[in-house]
């Protein structure tokens, strides 16, 4: 047993001390490469490799006359272009002009090589074209001679400028114009056709493709699947998911303004300056390849004129990091999951704010989950008050609705609204414990959107965890058990006992019984089978969440007197004794009311047809 299993152990064995000192037993009472590498000095420097053979006589004349009017672009040799800065190394390739490879400096994939976004094997842009002559025609047919780099200083940072041309005739010429500016993850792009007007079929726009097979850069394939989405934003600001479990397609005719192939922490995407006219996009998922995450397929139409005075695009080649994706294009930072509604307004506003403050000042992000849990849990104080004030109240009031339950023993009906009238007489509302826990369930249901989709947490290690991004695996399994999987997750044990404890605890002062209390324990073990295979920041936040719960319970119990609650009913009792029932308990006691009378006009009918 090395080091790290026998601090788990350590801590599942100290939870039921810790537990058994906060919740002594009662007698019952009767009347959250590495992320955080430093950037390298920016290279501005761009190199030239040739990766082709000059072509015979034969071969070139062959190409030249399948071009037509472009057939003067048709021969070339092909070679590589490199641009680079602090974040990312693009590398072009001089047949086609296009984007042959980009990797990105400061992360590594899972298994600590180097992470390639896209590629030529698994990735491909393309933009095609008609003539007057009837041809379509691909820039990837043409062979284009870089320039220099022209390297331009700017308040923002230098920027490099790589142009590729591909000469027609005297004036006539197809341009692509590719900038990359110091510390970006973004690849200016501007494409060109001068003097071409009388070459191309008349308004007939162009088309952008792009196929991207998404390469496994996670441990977890199943969970990178899940996170992996091809993303599209209308001119009317609506963003579309196609998550492509199956094959997912959806055709637009209608301006759109940006795509992005979006992983689980990762994102390739590109930006129209404009506007493209219109959009065809296909996600689709093959189960059988283990090395790929899924395919997604995008075609684009750009208008003829935007590309004869200058169509420009923005590439987006960098990490799902909100701080970085708002400052790309509108809405682009949705690419990154915060969750729907008001979870993603908690995420974006609270927790992403407070997690950076946090990793500024602090190197452990487990240390950074604990404190980002006191903190949450300090806010939450007086909802966690009021709660088991009111769990206290409902303990004290047992007796009496244990007597109502014996003297209605066959009548639910009955019973509920005896109950009910009990409640009022003193003063209590039923509801008043549920609600402040469920003013506490957005917070729940935004750290399930936060932890899955943390670039802050990849690769990021704690105790036995290697990464707080993904699960941790404490023993592996010979065998796998259905929904729950071939590992064990010690922070998944720790979270699932920690709950039980809890639940426990909250039982003892509470009046729930019959199935209600059953479920009660079951639920933490469900909770067991779907958090084993999520990230261990997400287990490891409801673990510290539970023992921080289980401190402010114990801290509460000296505040709370069940004698002075059992005599402050009584008070209540006589104060509210000639006052009718308003609000919450009037209308539960109506409607009461209507069914008993609903199921007694019931029985009545079934006695008169006997």
């Amino acid at each position: 047993m090395d080091r790290n299993q026998a601090v788990g152990l350590f801590l599942i064995s100290a939870l039921l001390l810790i537990y058994l000192f906060v919740f002594p037993p009662e007698k019952e009472v009767k009347p959250k490469t590495d992320t955080k590498a430093q950037p390298t000095a920016s290279t501005t420097a761009s190199t030239v490799q040739e990766t082709g053979a000059p072509l015979d006589s034969a071969t070139m004349a062959q190409q030249r006359a399948a071009l037509g009017s472009f057939g003067a672009a048709a021969t070339g040799e092909a070679k590589t272009v490199l641009l680079q800065n602090e974040n990312l190394k693009v590398t072009f390739t001089t047949k086609g002009g296009a984007v042959e490879e980009v990797l990105l400096k400061n992360y590594k994939t899972f298994d600590k090589k180097p992470l390639i976004l896209f590629d030529r094997v698994s990735s491909h842009t393309d933009i095609a074209f008609k003539t007057r002559e009837g041809k379509e025609i691909k820039l990837s047919d043409l062979y284009f001679s870089p320039g220099p780099v022209n390297t331009i200083s700017a308040k923002s940072g230098k920027t490099q400028v790589q142009t590729f041309r591909a000469t027609l005739g005297e004036g006539q010429y197809v341009e692509q114009t590719y900038s990359l500016t110091d510390g970006t993850f973004l690849l200016g792009y501007e494409l060109t056709f001068k003097g071409v007007e009388q070459l191309l079929a008349a308004n007939q726009p162009l088309t952008f493709t792009w196929k991207d097979r998404l390469k496994k850069l996670e441990m977890d394939l199943s969970q990178n699947r899940n996170h992996s989405s091809l993303n599209f934003m209308t001119m009317d600001e609506d963003v579309t998911k196609l998550t492509g479990n199956s094959t997912e397609e959806e055709e637009l005719q209608e301006p759109v303004k940006w795509i992005g192939n979006k992983q689980n922490f990762f994102t390739a995407g590109i930006i129209a300056k404009n506007q493209f006219e219109n959009g065809k996009f296909t996600s689709s998922l093959n189960e059988a390849d283990s090395t790929e995450v899924k395919t997604f397929a995008t075609a684009l139409t750009i208008p003829q004129k935007d590309v004869l005075s200058g169509a420009e695009f923005t590439y987006y080649f960098g990490p799902n990091d909100f701080s970085v994706l708002k400052h790309v294009s509108d809405k682009f930072e949705q690419n990154l999951e915060l969750g729907w509604g008001v979870f993603g307004y908690i995420n974006r506003f609270v927790v992403i704010p407070v997690f950076h403050l946090l990793e500024n000042h602090i190197a452990s992000y487990g240390i950074i989950i604990v404190i980002l849990v006191l903190l949450i849990k300090l806010i939450l104080t007086p909802l966690t008050y009021k709660s088991y004030l009111s769990m206290a109240k409902m303990k004290v009031m047992k007796p009496e609705i244990d007597a109502i339950k014996e003297k209605y023993p066959d009548d639910m009906q009955k019973t509920q609204s005896e109950t009910m009238k009990l409640y009022s007489s003193v003063g209590v509302n039923p509801m008043s414990g549920c609600i402040p826990m469920l003013l506490q369930i957005p917070i729940l249901f935004a750290m399930f959107s936060f932890f899955p989709n943390s670039i802050e947490l990849r690769q990021e290690a704690f105790l036995w965890a290697h990464d707080l991004s993904t699960y941790d695996v404490f023993a592996k399994l010979p065998f796998t058990i259905p929904f729950y999987g071939s590992h064990v997750s010690m922070f998944t044990l720790l979270m699932t006992a920690s709950t039980i404890l809890y639940t426990w605890g909250n039982n003892q002062i509470s009046t729930m019984q019959g199935p209600m209390k059953f479920y009660s324990y079951l639920m933490p073990f469900i909770f067991m089978f779907i958090i084993n295979t999520m990230p261990a920041g997400l287990s490891f936040y409801y673990f510290v969440s539970n023992l921080v719960t289980f401190g402010q319970q114990a801290v509460i119990r000296k505040f709370v007197d069940d004698d002075k609650i059992r005599m402050k009913l009584e008070e209540n009792k006589t104060k509210l004794k000639d006052k009718k029932p308003g609000g919450f308990a009037a209308r539960m006691q109506d409607a009461m009311r209507l069914a008993a009378e609903k199921e007694a006009e019931k029985n009545k009918q079934k006695k008169a047809k006997k």
